[in-house]
């Protein structure tokens, strides 16, 4: 073999220029795409070569809470989903809203995971004009050490809130790094709370109302203010979990994108007396009628990635009612396996779930040489069967906590292997034990 040659994939439907061609994909010794070779269609049904995913919302959980996570366990849950590059969430113990906890989580990064990352920094009341001095400027020595900004507008897991209009001003108006939000309107979630907890008079509020608690009200109210505050600024606003109609109607100027994760995709509140705390997240899953509004925002413009929350918990975190169980659950494993389900479904096409799962969010966090096949990108791929059934059981699990919200399910295609920057980090059920 050529010596600038590492590895050809050969016989493969390579998803290149928006679609599917036969072919062989050559991977050089740098582990980028050395060449893209089109050949006859053998008339048989082979596999398809896609990008990796790249999935801008996850909790790893490192530091501080790794009784639930580690960057080991979750990483390699994320190659067995294709996933081939992640940023994580600053909402850890400590959190990472100082130089020296982001110097600490590279340091944990780069030792144990093995895929591609990037990491978020926390934004709070009190660190602004350090972190914009330090990542936030076009000429800051330290830019390159952080994908963006996380601000929490509710609170959720982490007690991150920061929610001072007058603050959020100053952050908005002082930098052009992407500035994820999480939206829900903390006043209005303690106001639905304390009239449910009255209404059941000491009893557990069923699982049911958490969407009634943290409504869509809630969402609206912050995810309206911070896009007004874009608009008056120019800040380059990524809204995080949209969860509602009424959100989506809110997206559309340039600067401003609209993530939707995969649960709020896949489950409804029609889901929750079968799954109960398996599916409560912040912001919860809502209703059948948001759920379909999010899968047509998914193919009319306004809905520009796909994410996970991938945000696992031990089931005891999980007990409880809709005021005590943990909210999060572990995905990252079997999202592209769903997206690729609801595209057999008709729901979107297979070139839309590249572009929102790869192409995007490459784009959206100046990650260059990524979310594409194409000549000279770096060969972060996944191979998929279409034709060979997963069904998601206990054993196949990956994630530390042990557990799946899609518990049961039998997903259409297969997860053969994933490649990042070249090098094979996955193949069938077994992955790569650094």
């Amino acid at each position: 073999m050529d010596e600038n040659i590492s590895k050809v994939i050969s016989d493969v439907c390579i998803f290149a220029e928006g679609h599917l061609v036969h072919g062989n994909l050559v991977i050089g010794a740098d582990g980028r795409i050395a060449e893209i070779q089109e050949t006859p269609d053998s008339g048989e049904a082979p596999r398809w070569l896609l990008p990796g995913v790249i999935d801008t919302h996850v909790h790893f959980r490192e530091p501080g809470l790794t009784q639930k996570a580690d960057i080991a366990s979750e990483s390699r849950a994320a190659a067995a989903g294709g996933v081939t590059y992640v940023l994580d969430m600053p909402n850890v113990k400590p959190t990472t809203t100082t130089p020296e906890a982001l110097a600490e989580k590279h340091r944990l990064f780069q030792k144990k995971c093995v895929v591609n990352y990037g990491l978020w920094y926390g934004i709070t009341s009190s660190n602004i004009d350090e972190a914009l001095a330090l990542y936030g400027r076009p000429d800051s020595p330290h830019r390159d050490e952080i994908c963006g900004f996380k601000v929490f507008l509710g609170s959720s897991t982490g007690g991150m809130l920061m929610n001072d209009r007058q603050k959020l001003r100053q952050l908005f108006a002082g930098t052009q790094r992407v500035i994820g939000i999480h939206s829900e309107s903390e006043d209005i979630i303690r106001r639905n709370a304390d009239q449910y907890r009255e209404m059941f008079a000491g009893q557990e509020v069923p699982m049911e109302y958490h969407p009634k608690i943290r409504s869509t009200e809630a969402c609206l109210e912050t995810t309206r203010m911070a896009v007004e505050l874009s608009g008056e600024t120019g800040a380059q606003l990524h809204v995080c979990h949209l969860t509602t109609a009424e959100e989506l109607e809110l997206m559309g100027p340039a600067n401003i994108t609209g993530e939707v994760c995969v649960a709020h995709l896949w489950f409804s509140e029609e889901d929750y007396p079968k799954l109960g705390a398996r599916i409560k997240c912040n912001p919860a899953v809502k209703t059948i009628q948001d759920r379909e509004a999010l899968r047509r925002g998914l193919t009319d413009g306004r809905i520009f990635s796909i994410a996970t929350d991938h945000a696992p918990h031990l089931m005891s975190d999980k007990q409880g009612g809709a005021l005590r169980a943990a909210s999060g659950m572990p995905s990252i494993q079997f999202s592209l396996l769903a997206m690729l389900e609801l595209s057999r479904q008709g729901v979107l096409p297979l070139n839309k779930v590249v572009e929102l799962m790869c192409q995007h969010p490459a784009q959206r966090f100046g990650l260059i040489g990524r979310g594409e096949i194409r000549v000279d990108n770096y060969a972060d791929l996944v191979l998929v069967d279409p034709n060979v059934p997963t069904t998601v059981d206990k054993e196949s699990i990956l994630s530390k906590c042990g557990w799946s919200p899609f518990e049961g399910i039998t997903f259409s295609h297969h997860i053969c292997g994933t490649w990042v920057n070249g090098q094979q980090i996955y193949s069938s059920w077994h992955t790569k034990q650094d």
